[in-house]
């Protein structure tokens, strides 16, 4: 008997490290497939440089109408490449996006901008609620509340992006404009609180289960040094809370950056190079999410597009890497010399 338990526990195992290695394998060939679909930007550009400056004339199908209708190119057309950014990078990095045009600009500065502002909209917004909301449920609010408040909110981590995004557009929108007087009716702010409503559950439900996972001798040793109950909450309970909260607005900034469908609807999408949260906003997710359907295969466009996607994909993983190597092991240390 203990020997086909001891069988049945290695092929538990097994299948765990396969399952795991699986796991680990399939995102690094996704990693590889979007960094040298990425990489294929610097191919395409090359490609377009040379199609540019080829003697190769356009096929006209009728030269008399042609001639009659189209008027004479100018210099500026005639010389597509000595107008055209001097590099690569220095369209890459310019203020303008227009991938359709006579002359292409792919500058991501005004989506890069677009991206933050919302992200840092949403996260200011949702994580001091989420977070003060945590705090009351776990530590001052009665058990049948306790039951209520925290299916209602998770409920809410269920509801599509879509109809998020169709309530800023028609509700949220509005209330702004008619409270601030903004000129434009879709901005960054609005699509700030639609990504705040969708990342508020996250930061709520893993912020509310670290409180609930706390020694509760530390919350019963504060009050009995004569503490009030919110002086415990917030000078006791909620530092050592930290490494899990941070972790918790860590996730939503996360789910804030890659969100689409709430930013399409609700920020304008306008790639504008400004950093008022008033003024439209378009962030790297949507662009993909926007054009990558109609984008031609293997274009410049197409590499640049998957090149937004590996930034995303390293932003991501910077973040991730930054909390779990830096920030949560020097703050668990800290804490673990405290209460030794």
């Amino acid at each position: 008997m203990q020997r086909y338990r001891r069988y049945g526990e290695m092929l538990i195992e097994t299948a765990i490290r396969a399952v795991a290695f699986l796991s680990i394998t399939v995102i690094a060939l996704i990693f590889l497939f979007i960094g040298r679909e990425a990489l294929g930007v610097f191919s395409a550009a090359e490609s377009s440089i040379h199609a540019e400056s080829s003697d190769i004339a356009a096929e006209v199908y009728n030269p008399e109408e042609s001639s009659e209708s189209t008027p004479a190119p100018t210099a500026a057309e005639q010389t597509p490449q000595e107008t055209a950014p001097s590099s690569l990078w220095a369209n890459l990095l310019g203020s303008t996006w227009q991938p359709v045009s006579r002359q292409p600009k792919y500058g991501i500065l005004p989506l890069v901008v677009g991206t933050l502002k919302i992200a840092l909209i949403a996260v200011a917004l949702a994580a001091p609620l989420a977070i003060l909301a945590a705090l009351y449920t776990a530590f001052f609010a009665p058990k049948w509340m306790q039951e209520l408040i925290k299916p209602v909110v998770e409920l809410l981590a269920g509801f599509p992006s879509v109809v998020i995004g169709f309530f800023c557009l028609m509700v949220v929108a509005s209330a702004v404009q008619e409270a601030l007087g903004t000129t434009y009716r879709l901005n960054a702010l609005v699509g700030g609180i639609g990504v705040a409503i969708a990342i508020l559950p996250v930061i709520f439900t893993i912020s509310e289960d670290t409180f609930a996972a706390l020694p509760r001798r530390l919350w019963e040793a504060g009050l009995a040094l004569g503490a009030r109950p919110w002086e415990v909450a917030f000078r006791i309970m909620l530092p050592a809370a930290i490494p899990g909260v941070f972790a918790a607005v860590l996730l939503g900034l996360g789910r804030a950056v890659g969100e689409t469908m709430i930013v399409l609807m609700a920020s304008g999408n306008a790639p504008l190079l400004s950093w008022s949260v008033l003024a439209p906003a378009r962030t790297l997710s949507a662009t993909i999410g926007a054009e990558m359907g109609e984008v031609v295969w293997g274009s410049l466009h197409y590499h640049v597009l998957f090149l937004l996607g590996f930034l995303l994909f390293v932003a991501t993983l910077t973040l991730n890497a930054a909390a779990e190597l830096w920030v949560r092991r020097r703050l668990l240390q800290r804490f673990r010399g405290m209460s030794s």
